[in-house]
């Protein structure tokens, strides 16, 4: 029989790695609760079209990285590859309009069909929010701030650099579109197939090519902040002087785009060079046109998403689990005893270990193992006298306890 692995692209969390993953999910989630974000939680997978309507026919996520399959009752259903999407179904299908502006917070696996590398895995996740009903740019600086200060909780502030661009009003990448197609045009042969069937249908889509051949091309291409009309530039003018205003540093970066045509106005990055080519750890932007293409009211909306398993391999310092007291009960007379102990330790909040089975040295070794800090020893001695054995495991110290002080004495060494 061939041995079982996981799946290509997905790994385990063991308890190191998860606590990683969830000390980046608790201070995503402590920090969105400081602006007023509440979490919702929307289904692993969605019908396809949520998708498609989304992310769009032509681009990569949809023709060659979504998990699609049919259900038995025939219903073509995915696997969120983004978390954005299901979070504009819940607006429209749960009617929320009425509670604008909402103000959102998720988390959880997301998956793409794509080659594994560092940080990036085909089973990944994220953490991200929306912010919906909101047009002025109050909201774009309110959302990166939160952003920035959820890098920072994680002490990764002078680890990440804040890259910003417009991209302008609907008339603004109208001209721009126009702009872009000329020189794309003229370009034609040395794009690949892909682009040119873009160039076709959403010439934006192209900026977002991951060929080398197309990347060298854009790199030439039209600035979209040369077709920016008045609205737009006040739009952005006001944007970069409401973070210059609360302290967020930032770089202007005219190439950061968004092929979509629902994206407008902010788009953002947060990106490192520690990581390798996978630089950006949390991104966003502004998309006041996507819940109407989805069939919605016009809403206008906000949001970053943020992968987990780039900030966890960032994360240096890590609050390390309680260390437990670790009772060893010696001898079978004294394992109701020590049973009692550990569960009254816990109903008091103290992490409590209780050894299995093996002599005492196996289970002092194991107690070290668990970094534990006390040891609680029962043994036919003890027990005798009414007593247990406490040692202290990082001196050595030992001394006995009244078994029927032993609670109260561990709560106050706490």
């Amino acid at each position: 029989m061939a041995k079982l692995q996981p799946v290509r692209g997905t790994k385990d969390l063991l308890p190191a790695e998860a606590r990683r993953h969830r000390h980046v999910e608790d201070t995503a989630r402590r920090i969105t609760e400081l602006y007023g974000f509440g979490e919702v939680v929307t289904p692993i997978f969605e019908f396809t079209e949520v998708f498609k309507r989304t992310l769009g026919d032509t681009s990569d996520i949809v023709t060659k990285e979504m998990y699609t399959f049919a259900d038995r009752g025939g219903e073509s259903l995915t696997l969120r590859p983004e978390g954005t999407a299901g979070v504009a179904r819940a607006f429209i299908s749960g009617g929320l309009q009425q509670q604008l502006p909402l103000k959102l917070f998720y988390r959880g696996p997301m998956f793409r069909y794509e080659r594994p590398q560092k940080g990036r895995q085909r089973q990944f996740h994220q953490v991200g929010v929306e912010l919906l009903g909101v047009e002025s740019p109050q909201a774009d600086i309110e959302t990166i701030a939160m952003g920035a200060r959820f890098l920072d909780a994680l002490g990764l502030k002078d680890r990440v650099t804040l890259e910003l661009n417009s991209l302008g009003d609907a008339e603004s990448r109208a001209a721009y579109r126009d702009t872009l197609v000329d020189f794309l045009n003229a370009h034609r042969d040395a794009l690949s197939e892909d682009s040119r069937e873009r160039l076709e249908r959403n010439p934006l889509r192209v900026l977002d090519s991951k060929d080398e051949g197309d990347k060298r091309v854009v790199a030439d291409a039209p600035l979209l902040s040369d077709s920016l009309n008045e609205a737009s530039r006040a739009f952005f003018d006001q944007l970069t002087r409401g973070l210059d205003a609360v302290g967020v540093s930032y770089r202007l970066n005219p190439r950061l785009v968004r092929g979509l045509d629902y994206y407008c106005h902010t788009a953002f990055e947060f990106t490192t060079t520690d990581l390798g080519a996978q630089g950006t750890v949390l991104a966003g932007g502004r998309y006041d046109g996507l819940i109407g293409q989805m069939g919605g009211p016009a809403t206008p909306g906000i949001g970053w998403a943020a992968g987990v398993e780039r900030l966890s391999l960032m994360v240096e310092e890590l609050v390390e689990p309680p260390r437990p007291v670790a009772v060893i009960p010696v001898g079978e007379a004294a394992q109701a005893t020590a049973l009692t102990l550990t569960q009254q330790l816990r109903d008091r909040g103290v992490a409590a270990d209780l050894g299995f089975s093996g002599n005492l040295k196996k289970r002092m070794k194991r107690a070290n193992g668990l970094h534990a800090r006390l040891a609680l020893m029962l043994g036919e001695d003890e027990l005798a006298k009414g007593v247990a054995t406490l040692r202290d495991l990082d001196s050595g110290e030992q001394e006995e306890i009244v078994l029927d002080r032993i609670v109260a004495h561990l709560c106050e060494k706490d």
